[in-house]
């Protein structure tokens, strides 16, 4: 067999009840359903079925590859889109060629960098997958040039969240798909290339109607005139923004761009022209700057007091750029974040230590 004259190619339709039935006959985990965005692909020579693949929504939550990224854990639920899990692979009894197996890998990531943009929407940065070292080496993706970053804690993912008993641990490794795919993961604002739909709130819809409520009691620092946006969307948005780790003026301003008009009305954003207008960078910047941190903080405390998660809170501190008082000083501010939600629950502005 010729490895150049292997070629690869999606499932058609007609062809998933064959794949299906394959993958349930030869796969030790048998076959496995669509997963969110998923593409089924066989390899073929001279028309002959060879290898199955499965590229399917990435795991939830891993630790290892979580802290290979290095990325915070409210960025990764609206980037988890822009990895893939090579959730089965499996090379047809009759078929084991030396190097075939990095053969096909190595067209999957080829295929998969136009494929995947094509039928989703959005492009890769990285794929994934899980190998059990009670049945395997993982010999084939450290040929195929994918590293091995550390080991699952065994649980495994069920309806209603994750297993109370762990399984085996199963050998995580990962591929890059672009030269910079750790750092656009973990950057705090996410490339606009790859952005995909709205932003995933880590609030629910009753937490994001109830923020506007809390700071309505607090002076609007800001000239009369020319108020376009309320106050307290303005703070509700720049709160939301921040428990889902955006840090700056622009990461704020940008994440309140991508909101879908759904959500800007739950903040009670502006309506204009038969839609919902977010605070641009400017006014957020502005409003922040400004604002009573004292009566900002009694507010935060009290959405705390009704929606907190946690018993334990931790204190972290931040110098502002770019946002210097009457005396010449940089703003430091104090965030208390809650150990088990990880949320950050209240920010103050505070003087710099002697």
């Amino acid at each position: 067999m010729n490895l150049r004259e292997v070629v690869l190619q999606p499932v058609a339709a007609s062809e998933e009840a064959r794949f299906r039935s394959l993958m349930a006959a030869h796969h030790y985990l048998g076959a496995l359903p669509k997963i969110g965005d998923t593409l089924w692909y066989v390899a073929t020579w001279q028309g002959q079925w060879l290898a199955l693949l499965s590229f399917s929504a990435a795991a939830w939550k891993c630790a290892a590859r979580d802290a290979w990224i290095g990325w915070d854990f409210r960025h990764q639920y609206d980037r988890l889109h822009l990895i893939a899990n090579n959730s089965r692979f499996l090379i047809l009894p009759e078929h084991h060629v030396a190097n075939l197996a990095s053969r096909v890998l190595a067209l999957s990531e080829r295929r998969l960098a136009t494929d995947w943009p094509a039928r989703f929407g959005y492009p890769l940065l990285l794929l994934e997958t899980f190998v059990d070292p009670q049945r395997f080496h993982g010999t084939i993706y450290r040929a195929a040039n994918w590293h091995e970053v550390g080991e699952t804690r065994g649980y495994r993912r069920t309806r209603t969240g994750y297993s109370a008993a762990t399984g085996p641990a199963k050998r995580v490794f990962v591929r890059p798909l672009h030269a910079r795919a750790r750092a656009c993961l973990s950057h705090p604002v996410l490339d606009p290339r790859y952005r995909h739909g709205a932003p995933h709130i880590m609030l629910s819809a009753d937490q994001m109607l109830s923020l506007p409520e809390f700071f309505a009691g607090i002076p609007d620092p800001r000239r009369g005139q020319g108020r376009r946006h309320p106050l307290p969307t303005v703070l509700a948005i720049a709160a939301a923004a921040t428990l889902c780790g955006m840090r700056g003026y622009k990461a704020i301003s940008l994440w309140a761009q991508d909101l879908s008009q759904q959500a800007r009305a739950r903040f009670r954003c502006r309506w204009r022209n038969r839609r919902y207008e977010v605070p641009s960078r400017t006014v957020i910047r502005e409003v922040l700057v400004r604002v009573d941190p004292d009566a900002l903080n009694s507010a935060l405390q009290r959405w705390n007091l009704q929606h907190a998660e946690d018993e334990d809170l931790a204190v972290d501190g931040k110098t502002m750029r770019n946002a210097i008082d009457a005396d010449g000083r940089q703003t430091h501010i104090l965030g208390v974040v809650g150990h088990r939600s990880q949320t950050c629950y209240t920010q103050k502005k505070s003087a710099p230590c002697p």
